[in-house]
């Protein structure tokens, strides 16, 4: 049995990105932990109650996942780059070595959003093996809305090498992306449940499987 930590930017990151594999990893036994780094930016978000909508939504989902615990970071979202990033990495580093997980999933470090890119620095810093020898792997996930909207050149391209069949998970993940009723899109947009299915319907189409997700191995200790 292994520990899986998903660290996203923002609620619903994890789904869009590793929703199906995490739901994957709890069938085959694994214990499986959620760090969410931002919370609602009440100055650019004018939704009335945001804060207690999110919250909501959070416990759903943790709920649907069956985490074993999740943690939420006291950070607005949308302002990461104005935080020191040792304080950043400090937060983060503290909630791995509490889990001591042997696999994370992350973002991209070329997603468009700045949030994601300050947030991979962070990150990617708590990882060094000598530091942190009990993490075997780490994998980046691609975030519909941000990822593909990244400039395309060969810095900021999701690449992936590694693809995780999701066939008998994917009717869940979108059950579970609809709890996010501020986030999903309308048709056709990138975070809509039709463009969620196309993507993973093609990511399946790599390893010749109805459906997948994909994911680029930065390290893998194996």
């Amino acid at each position: 049995m292994k520990k899986i930590l998903v660290i996203a930017v923002h609620p619903d990151d994890e789904t869009l990105g590793c929703g199906g594999t995490l739901l994957k990893h709890k069938m085959l036994g694994d214990s499986t932990y959620w760090l969410i780094l931002t919370r609602p930016n009440e100055k650019i978000n004018h939704i009335e109650n945001i804060d207690a909508i999110e919250s909501e939504n959070i416990q759903k989902v943790a709920k649907a996942y069956s985490f074993t615990s999740f943690t939420q970071l006291d950070l607005l979202t949308t302002a990461l780059d104005t935080y020191p990033i040792g304080d950043l990495i400090q937060k983060i580093a503290k909630v791995i070595n509490e889990i001591k997980p042997q696999i994370i999933y992350f973002q991209h470090y070329g997603d468009v959003h700045t949030d994601h890119r300050v947030a991979f620095e962070a990150i990617y810093s708590c990882t060094k093996n000598f530091r942190f020898p009990f993490i075997e792997r780490l994998l980046l996930f691609e975030t519909l809305s941000e990822t593909e909207f990244a400039p395309a050149n060969s810095n900021n391209a999701f690449v992936p090498n590694t693809f995780s069949d999701i066939s008998d998970h994917l009717e869940k993940k979108l059950e579970i992306m609809q709890y996010y009723n501020t986030e999903i899109m309308e048709e056709p947009f990138p975070r809509s449940l039709s463009s969620i299915r196309a993507l993973s319907r093609f990511r399946g189409s790599r390893i010749g499987v109805t459906y997948a997700e994909a994911f680029i191995t930065l390290y893998d200790k194996f």
